[in-house]
């Protein structure tokens, strides 16, 4: 759950989430196999703020495969604004790979 909230992180940072990008969490969330609750957690952005904590200890393969998934969210809508590219560094700096 960590991981979506970490690129909800970025699909929210310029306070517009299109539809395109709700399919994508939608997708991603599908992938990791959350149940109903956990996506609702997503969905209402709760353990956000834990997320961060969380990431810590992934592996590092795991931390570049959110990374990528965040990177990849950015640009789903068509458009990377300077807002999901500052999200995106920051969450590769938190990850400790950037």
């Amino acid at each position: 759950m960590a991981s979506c909230l970490l690129v909800s992180k970025v699909l929210v940072a310029d306070g517009i989430v299109t539809d395109r990008e709700r399919e994508f969490l939608n997708r991603y969330m599908d992938r990791l196999g959350l149940s109903p609750e956990e996506r609702a957690q997503v969905t209402e952005l709760e353990g956000w703020d834990e997320a961060d904590v969380v990431a810590q200890g992934m592996t590092p393969e795991q931390k570049q495969a959110v990374l990528d998934e965040a990177s990849e969210a950015a640009l789903v809508d068509g458009t990377l604004s300077p807002l999901e590219l500052n999200a995106v560094k920051q969450l590769a700096s938190a990850l400790g790979l950037g």
